[in-house]
């Protein structure tokens, strides 16, 4: 697989190509954004998006990042994945290099037990456990 991140003046014209994979990530989302407000934010550059493609270029998966500026570092947190079977030692190192080339200085994500555990594989450790109430 080949990650590519799409630039922005082509993201509306790949959005439909990556709207299924993006609202399936919405499954364990609670509700932070629907399918509509993530489309917002990538087709206004808030969100980078990514995709996962074969060699004859056919979408498999599809990714959203946010930079965010912080005191000690810049950090390119993924706000949303979804597909098969696309995350492995070859598309970790691309998305690394993506985020890199963003100025990034980390990667983070919000995950479940079981993407915690296969993330574990490239080297992420737990940094925090995020819990919310609402006003």
């Amino acid at each position: 697989m080949k990650i590519q991140h799409v630039p922005l003046q082509h993201a509306a014209q790949t959005w439909p190509l990556v709207q299924d994979y993006l609202k399936s990530s919405q499954e364990y989302a609670q509700g932070d954004y629907s399918l509509d407000q993530i489309k917002m934010c990538v087709l206004t550059g808030q969100w980078l998006l990514l995709v996962a493609t074969d060699e004859a270029n056919k979408v498999h998966g599809a990714m959203t990042v946010e930079f965010q500026n912080r005191a000690n570092h810049r950090v390119a947190f993924i706000t949303n994945t979804g597909g098969k079977f696309i995350i492995d030692q070859s598309t970790f190192v691309q998305l690394e290099n993506i985020c890199r080339e963003n100025g990034a200085t980390s990667v983070e994500c919000a995950a479940r037990d079981s993407m915690a555990k296969l993330l574990s594989r490239f080297g992420f450790k737990d940094k925090y456990r995020i819990i919310e109430v609402l006003l």
